[in-house]
């Protein structure tokens, strides 16, 4: 977690250190403020993962002497291939097309949405293809 903390550390020094730069140059307060958020958001999280890694034990990715086996767990096991993502991304397509041909598109994706979250509960429940 050390690593990660500080990479984003770094993220929001840099974010902190262009939104000085931009405020005395740019004279414009939408880019300053989004550039501030950057740096928040690189510090929060990062200033959590710092905090987070004094009170864990050390990992085996923060071991500078740890070896390769030491890293190595359990391989679980991975979801077969299915058509139910697909057919979300269709029925979410579907109802972006709603903004543009009008609401009768919407009802469309919206069954296949529901449809496509039916088939993965129902795929991941099984545990299999349907």
């Amino acid at each position: 977690m050390k690593v990660e903390g500080m990479v984003l550390i770094v993220v929001a020094v840099f974010g902190a250190a262009i939104a000085t730069i931009y405020w005395f140059t740019g004279y414009e307060d939408g880019g300053t403020v989004m550039l501030i958020g950057t740096a928040l958001l690189g510090l929060m999280p990062g200033s959590y993962y710092l905090w987070w890694s004094k009170r864990m034990k050390v990992r085996p990715e923060d071991d500078p002497n740890a070896s390769v086996a030491a890293g190595s767990g359990v391989v679980g096991a991975f979801p077969h291939s299915s058509i139910w993502p697909f057919v979300f991304g269709l029925g979410a397509a579907m109802v972006g097309l709603a903004l543009v041909f009008g609401i009768w598109t919407a009802i469309f994706g919206i069954v296949l949405g529901v449809t496509a979250v039916l088939g993965i509960i129902s795929e991941s429940r099984r545990g299999g293809n349907i």
